[in-house]
């Protein structure tokens, strides 16, 4: 996924207009800056007073209709992956404890990171392939007797406790790369599609894995089916089509978060923005659509 990454003077006009926007609260406008030659490094600036101008045509004038509502955002970050956590883990307390604090605390010169994506279970940047289900060739687990957030215990989820210190209000999404081995038809890690025989299964591990995050004090706020479900060729992976996708959500997947009142959000296709097709397909039947809170592209 490619994130954006805004210029100097668009960081300053968005905290003008932001500034603007509470006009009638306050008269002074808080704004960090940053340069290119990298002189000032997200540095605090003494803040700007905002003076009504002496007639309507001495500056541009910017107009904030708030009865206009459009989409919400619910927040801006990026990914900590298995990788990331690993060397995370591997750095001084001290060290670690800065730089989380810089990323996320909203206190002082903290940048307040507010959404973080999490994989369930092991994604290609992970040192090893692991799900929360893995068993020995030929076997099963229907009712999830066997799940367990094992290596996730080692690293994102110490990391993520950390984070959450700093940021409670953190939202966090969860893709998987891949269902344990044993409920696709190729039985590999890369590839293959998930057998309908083990929907309901595969349902169940998604609540097993939201319910035990919880346990450990980490809310999944959404979850998308399958990231990038049209390419199989990563290691883990799933091949997923859009009508597939659509039977998992409608018949499994959203009746199981109904029935353990689960009210995790629910996005579909996570992958190229070529392909709206996808979202479509899914959203264009209206018993899938009615668990379905958004689409996730990767841009």
């Amino acid at each position: 996924m490619k994130f954006f990454n805004p210029k100097p003077a668009l960081l300053l006009g968005i905290c003008l207009v932001t500034g603007l926007m509470a006009f009638g609260q306050s008269k002074k406008v808080d704004f960090w800056l940053t340069n290119p030659d990298k002189s000032v490094l997200f540095a605090q600036q003494p803040a700007l007073a905002l003076q009504k101008p002496a007639s309507s045509g001495a500056t541009p004038v910017i107009g904030i209709n708030a009865k206009q509502k459009f989409q919400e955002i619910d927040g801006f970050g990026f990914t900590l992956t298995g990788g990331s956590a690993q060397h995370l883990m591997g750095m001084s307390k001290i060290a670690r404890t800065a730089l989380l604090k810089e990323l996320f605390s909203t206190a002082g010169n903290g940048i307040g990171i507010a959404y973080l994506r999490v994989s369930i279970g092991a994604s290609d940047l992970n040192e090893k392939v692991f799900s929360y289900d893995d068993l020995p060739q030929g076997q099963t687990d229907p009712d999830m007797k066997h799940f367990n957030l094992g290596p996730d215990r080692n690293d994102v989820i110490p990391i993520l406790k950390e984070i959450l210190a700093f940021n409670p209000k953190l939202k966090i999404l969860g893709s998987p790369w891949s269902p344990p081995v044993w409920m696709k038809d190729n039985g590999d890690t890369r590839g293959g599609s998930l057998k309908p025989e083990w929907y309901d299964a595969y349902a169940r591990y998604f609540v097993r894995y939201i319910q035990d995050m919880q346990k450990e004090g980490i809310r999944i706020d959404a979850i998308t089916v399958q990231n990038e479900p049209l390419h199989p060729g990563n290691n883990p992976s799933l091949l997923m089509l859009a009508k597939d996708q659509a039977v998992f959500v409608k018949n499994h997947l959203g009746p199981a978060f109904e029935k353990a009142k689960i009210n995790t959000k629910i996005i579909v296709y996570d992958h190229n923005a070529d392909k709206p097709e996808y979202p479509i397909t899914i959203l264009d039947d209206p018993e899938a659509k009615r668990y379905v809170n958004g689409s996730a592209f990767h841009l």
